[in-house]
C-alpha cells in the first residue's frame, strides 16, 4: 500500500478559516483510493501570497515526506501550494526532483501518472490557471478603477463622511483576525522576538488590507 501525507492551508490566521474540511476530505480520498496516511496532517494559517521559504509548515511537510520516503503529499487544490505560479511550480519541480508524487483533489492532477511515469501535462496547466487568475485579478482591478474615475469625474468624493470615526467594536467586527494577529505581534516584541513577518507591511499584505489601515488599528488598540 503506498503512503500519503496531507498538507492543507487555509490563509487566515485567525479562526476565521479552518483546514478541518481539507483534511476530512483528504482523508477520505486516501482511504477510497488505497493510501495510507502515515502522519497526522500538516495543517497552517498563512497567506497564499507567503514565498515558500517562508512557510514553516510547508518546509517541516516537505522535509518528513523526503526523508521518510513518502509516495504521495495530497492537497486540495493547486492555489494551496501559493497563489504565485512560480511559486507553485517551484514546490512541484522540488518534488518530482525528490520522488514524491502531490495528488491535486480538485483538479485531479498529479505529478506522476498511476503507472509511475511523469505527467508533462502538469507544469503547463499550472501555467495557464496560474494565468487566468492572474488576468482576472487585472480584470477586477481595471473595472474597480474604472468606476472609481467615472464616479469622481460625476462630481462623487471618495473617503468616508466628513466626521465619521468607526468605533472599536466596528474594527472587532471587521478586523477580529488582524486585532489578534498584531496583539501576538506585541506580545512577541515585548517578549524580545522578532519575526520578518511580523512587521507592519507584512501583515498588511497578509490580511489584504493597507499598511495605513493597520497603524489605525495599532493607535486604536495600543498595540
Amino acid at each position: 500500500m503506498r503512503t500519503a501525507t496531507i498538507y492543507a492551508r487555509v490563509s487566515s490566521i485567525g479562526d476565521r478559516q479552518s483546514t478541518e474540511r481539507q483534511v476530512r476530505d483528504l482523508t477520505t480520498f486516501a482511504a477510497s483510493n488505497g493510501l495510507q496516511l502515515v502522519h497526522n496532517a500538516f495543517t497552517e494559517h498563512i497567506s497564499g501570497a507567503t514565498k515558500n521559504s517562508d512557510r514553516a509548515v510547508l518546509c517541516e511537510c516537505l522535509d518528513y515526506c523526503f526523508s521518510n520516503s513518502i509516495d504521495c503529499l495530497l492537497v486540495s487544490e493547486l492555489s494551496r501550494l501559493g497563489r504565485s505560479t512560480w511559486e507553485v511550480l517551484e514546490n512541484v519541480k522540488r518534488c518530482r526532483d525528490n520522488h514524491l508524487n502531490v495528488i491535486f483533489q480538485k483538479e485531479g492532477l498529479s505529478i506522476f501518472n498511476n503507472d509511475g511515469t511523469e505527467s508533462f501535462t502538469l507544469p503547463v496547466i499550472i501555467s495557464c490557471l496560474g494565468m487566468a487568475a492572474q488576468m482576472e485579478r487585472e480584470n477586477i482591478k481595471f473595472r474597480l478603477n474604472s468606476g472609481r474615475d467615472k464616479f469622481i469625474a460625476e462630481g462623487g468624493k471618495l473617503g468616508r463622511k466628513e466626521g465619521y470615526r468607526m468605533s472599536k467594536e466596528d474594527y472587532q467586527k471587521k478586523y477580529g483576525d488582524l486585532i489578534q494577529k498584531l496583539t501576538e505581534r506585541k506580545r512577541h516584541l515585548e517578549a524580545g522576538l522578532r519575526d520578518k513577518r511580523d512587521n507592519v507591511r507584512a501583515i498588511a499584505d497578509d490580511f489584504g488590507v493597507s499598511v495605513a489601515t493597520v497603524q489605525t488599528i495599532r493607535k486604536e488598540f495600543n498595540l
